[in-house]
């Protein structure tokens, strides 16, 4: 088994856990969940039967789909600890899980079709490093998610203990700038194909109300007003390869 002191970047060891999972439980995390499928499978259409592979995938949100979507997993994960939630897709041998250092990815340029890292640059000190090694190994396309601060994401420092009172389970994350982002992007061959902004109120709201009804129609609300495109977050952004 590998430790979590092997790697240098490590945040899938704890969004891959159960305790992270419980973050999604219920009706509400049922339905946070589905908005970031639905995105996902909607940027993935071009590439059918495509090779993934899910950096920090071990939190299993999105394993289930790609596989009933018909497309060829691979899950990396920091330790061994991190395939514990996808242990049955492995059992049946409907993916694969390898353990290894995201910034120093154990294949090849090119290796997979598309790159997939959701809840990991959110936490990563290292990203340009971390987003370079996602580009290499990918021939097409990366998809991943990230908070910006050009949201409600911006005052989270501020509202941590209120948020952390809410979740309990919850941790800091980094919030990023979408145009220094996109610049080093730029910088390493990716163009900006396709952006998602998932949610104008912030999840911790949401999961406090409890209603997905209620969070829908909030959102659709916010959607139809422009105001989620200009300030919404998490974002789900797809790069193709220049």
């Amino acid at each position: 088994m590998v430790s979590t002191g092997d790697f240098p970047e490590t945040a899938d060891i704890e969004t891959s856990s159960d305790d992270y999972a419980s973050r999604f439980a219920g009706e509400i995390g049922a339905w946070l969940l589905k908005v970031q499928e639905d995105a996902t499978l909607k940027m993935l259409t071009p590439y059918p039967k495509a090779t993934i592979l899910d950096v920090g995938g071990g939190h299993g949100q999105l394993t289930g789909a790609l596989i009933q979507n018909g497309y060829q997993l691979t899950v990396l994960g920091s330790a061994d600890v991190c395939k514990g939630r996808i242990q049955n897709f492995l059992d049946a041998n409907l993916c694969s899980f390898k353990v290894g250092n995201v910034l120093d990815l154990p294949y090849p340029d090119g290796a997979f079709d598309v790159v997939i890292s959701y809840r990991f640059l959110a936490h990563v000190t290292q990203w340009q490093s971390f987003l370079t090694e996602l580009n290499r190994v990918a021939k097409q396309a990366v998809i991943l998610d990230y908070p910006t601060v050009r949201s409600v994401n911006a005052i989270a420092p501020y509202l941590f203990k209120f948020k952390k009172g809410l979740e309990g389970n919850t941790r800091e994350f980094i919030c990023y700038k979408e145009h220094e982002l996109l610049e080093f992007f730029k910088s390493i061959g990716l163009s900006k194909a396709e952006r998602y902004p998932q949610f104008f109120v912030p999840m911790v709201l949401h999961r406090a109300l409890k209603s997905p009804l209620l969070s829908s129609v909030m959102e659709q609300l916010l959607k139809l007003s422009g105001l989620t495109y200009v300030f919404g977050s998490p974002v789900i952004l797809k790069l193709n390869k220049t």
